[in-house]
């Protein structure tokens, strides 16, 4: 049973969405990107966000501080790390927070899949000028027998995601530009997609 990540909501109408298609996961990004939410908007979107959701926050080398705040406030329910936080980090937002912590891997090759003690790990493109949000695919090749819980990025849209889910068996598919138009969160897509998956899980 593939778990849903929808990632990069910013707007009401995002979880107006969101509510109707009800993946699993939803993702605010703190981290500086086109998709950047504030705490507080994070925390008016959270207020609307169907209770059945749980919401991601999304960090890249972010103060700790201000994600223990987060967890504090409720606003959030898991933890990314997705740029280039170390092991010591990922304990202490485990043991500051009691939240699930994920943390991301661009790979390339191989070697850039390691292992962690965050409770998930994530693969993403490695992209050289960005952490995260390219827009394209890796090869899935390079995660065979790949064990243990993780989620699945880059890239994934309602083109590929069957073959996604089949090839590589991720715990959680995480999508965001393939659920956008001109660079905002389509309800459609939205709707689309997370019934593909569902149609798969059946």
């Amino acid at each position: 049973m593939t778990k849903i990540k929808i990632c990069g909501l910013t707007r009401k109408e995002d979880i107006v969405a969101v509510n109707a298609a009800r993946p699993d996961y939803i993702g605010f990004v703190f981290a500086g990107s086109k998709r950047q939410v504030d705490m507080e908007t994070a925390r008016a979107l959270k207020q609307a966000l169907d209770p059945g959701i749980q919401a991601v926050g999304v960090f890249v080398n972010h103060p700790v501080a201000e994600i223990i705040a987060l967890a504090r406030a409720g606003i959030i329910d898991l933890i990314q790390l997705h740029g280039d936080e170390d092991e010591a980090t990922v304990r202490l937002l485990q043991a500051q927070t009691a939240l699930p912590v994920i943390r991301a891997f661009r790979i390339k090759s191989p070697a850039d899949i390691k292992e962690t003690t965050a409770d998930y790990r994530l693969f993403d493109t490695y992209d050289p000028k960005q952490y995260g949000g390219s827009g394209t695919a890796f090869n899935w090749d390079l995660l065979q027998g790949v064990s243990g819980d993780f989620f699945l990025a880059g890239g994934l849209n309602s083109n590929n995601i069957v073959a996604a889910i089949k090839q590589v068996g991720p715990y959680c598919v995480d999508i965001s530009s393939g659920v956008e138009t001109d660079g905002v969160k389509d309800r459609d897509k939205i709707i689309e997609i997370v019934e593909i998956i569902r149609t798969i899980n059946r």
